[in-house]
């Protein structure tokens, strides 16, 4: 790719409803809207050159516009629990009539990322020529062959068979974190209907975060690890 084929566009996707933590999108999270993080993580980018939030939520569209942010507004079946992050992303992008090669596609529920996050991942994806490139963490001590299922009686079954007794000795699994995802405008485009994630293409790659870089809020707790984090950045630079 030359400079200009490596230039992106960024889609901050938050739909206004939420179950988990109503509101989450809009909600303040050391000092600034949650939607709000996520835009500047995407202006800290060198090769994102447009940024676009795209949401159904007036409070969302408001924080946004506040930054000096563009906002696409979706449609209502857009909006639903049912609808897919590629349309989304898809309907941001048709919208603008933009022609970007690459599509970065951020979650505005996500304020804490590492420094240079996006960027690693536009790089790895210019770089191996693949279609699209992940975050992702390691499960840890949360890992599958430890996990087991649970019936009515409580009778446990294991999900896997575990002859593994040491961490140590657990074979790496990796989470997507959901830090990043950038993608091919072709790839993007790739629609299979018996396919969910046919927009992530068929050379998939990821890039590695550690324990806790990546805070994706879905829960009171997840922000309260977000807020504690962000204080704790702030406090630092500023004793810097």
């Amino acid at each position: 790719m030359n400079s200009s084929q490596q230039d992106a566009i960024a889609v901050i996707i938050g739909r206004a409803g939420s179950k988990g933590l109503p509101g989450k999108n809009s909600r303040m999270v050391a000092g600034l809207p949650m939607v709000a993080h996520a835009i500047g993580h995407a202006r800290d980018s060198r090769h994102v050159r447009k940024i676009v939030v795209s949401t159904d939520g007036e409070e969302i569209a408001r924080a946004a516009r506040e930054t000096g942010t563009e906002v696409v507004m979706r449609p209502p079946l857009l909006a639903g629990d049912t609808a897919s992050v590629d349309e989304a992303v898809r309907h941001a992008v048709e919208s603008l009539g933009v022609s970007h090669g690459i599509v970065v596609i951020l979650y505005a529920n996500v304020p804490v990322r590492p420094h240079g996050l996006v960027d690693r991942a536009i790089d790895h994806l210019v770089s191996t020529g693949a279609d699209s490139v992940q975050s992702y963490e390691s499960v840890g001590k949360k890992h599958p062959w430890w996990m087991s299922r649970m019936d009515d009686d409580g009778r446990i079954t294991p999900w896997h068979r575990n002859d593994v007794y040491r961490r140590q000795d657990l074979p790496e699994v990796w989470f997507p974190d959901g830090g990043v995802i950038a993608v091919t405008r072709e790839s993007l485009f790739t629609v299979d209907p018996d396919a969910p994630h046919a927009f992530l293409g068929t050379d998939r790659r990821g890039i590695r975060n550690g324990p806790g870089e990546v805070i994706d809020v879905d829960d009171e707790i997840d922000l309260m690890v977000a807020e504690a984090i962000l204080q704790r950045q702030q406090a630092c630079q500023t004793v810097s």
